[in-house]
């Protein structure tokens, strides 16, 4: 298969799946495996197209995110006068900052185990399944309540381990921060946004450290290949972003939870039938 047609269906898994709680790395490991090249694109490239997918975020969110920065500044330095002033708003900008600590800290003390060994779809298949079981009954039995007015410091750096989990192939990034939210009694919509939002500054950092540590060195997927993914993966991204959050307003995580389980175990057929090598 031709690269760049690869680079746009690898973008095109990463727009669909980065946002829903299935695990958009898992997902681009295991397109890796059964695309002709049978080739693990890397983290590296899934990294970098993870930046596609945080600016439709923050197109998206932009007037929230514009407030929350304008009100965490107001807070430092009183510049903006009383219309800045938006005490939650601040602490929810102190608390994106202290629960991307986790993330930052762990990617970079296990970044070689992250890239080698934990990219074994045996930990991937694992993990969509396990984590599937735990989204649904976060789900199910939270208690539903809570709105991010009120998030409190705790529940903040609580998300912000549950996104470090995300750093495992399989478990996925807002899957796991939606399970945390849902289980700490927030609604739906308030852990699901809140996720996108504390997703925006590890993604881009890890994003543009690995486009800046691979630069002259892409591989087979060079910087256009790259480039084009991450330009998909934008587009569809954005739209994916609006009818997820339109579906949640309405509906359960289950159908998210039964496909988790569905592709956990088809994955493992696949292994334990040769289709697809584990490393």
């Amino acid at each position: 298969m031709n690269s760049w047609l690869e680079a746009a269906i690898l973008g095109l898994i990463q727009g669909l799946t980065e946002f829903l709680p299935i695990s958009s790395s898992a997902h681009l490991r295991i397109a890796g495996a059964l695309l002709p090249s049978g080739e693990d694109p890397g983290a590296a490239f899934t990294a970098i197209s993870q930046i596609g997918t945080e600016a439709a975020v923050i197109i998206y969110f932009w007037k929230d995110i514009w407030h929350i920065s304008m009100s965490w500044l107001h807070s430092l330095t009183g510049i903006g006068g009383d219309a800045a002033r938006d005490e939650n708003a601040a602490r929810m900008g102190w608390l994106v900052i202290i629960g991307t600590l986790p993330i930052a800290i762990l990617g970079l003390l296990f970044q070689d185990a992250i890239e080698t060994s934990l990219r074994n779809l045996y930990i991937t298949a694992t993990m969509l399944i396990g984590f599937g079981i735990v989204l649904g009954l976060a789900d199910r039995f939270g208690a539903r309540v809570k709105t991010l007015d009120r998030l409190s410091w705790r529940d903040g750096i609580l998300y912000g381990f549950a996104q470090a989990m995300a750093l495992i192939p399989g478990v996925s990034r807002s899957g796991g921060t939606i399970s945390a939210g849902r289980a700490m009694g927030y609604t739906r919509e308030a852990a699901a946004r809140y996720s996108f939002l504390l997703a925006i500054p590890a993604v881009l950092a890890s994003g543009f450290y690995k486009l800046f540590d691979s630069w002259g060195e892409f591989g087979r997927l060079g910087v256009g290949e790259t480039a084009l993914a991450t330009l998909v993966a934008f587009v569809v991204g954005y739209a994916v972003i609006v009818m997820f959050l339109r579906y949640i307003s309405t509906r359960s995580f289950n159908i998210f939870v039964i496909y988790r389980v569905a592709a956990g175990l088809g994955l493992l057929a696949l292994l334990w039938t040769g289709v697809v090598p584990a490393q």
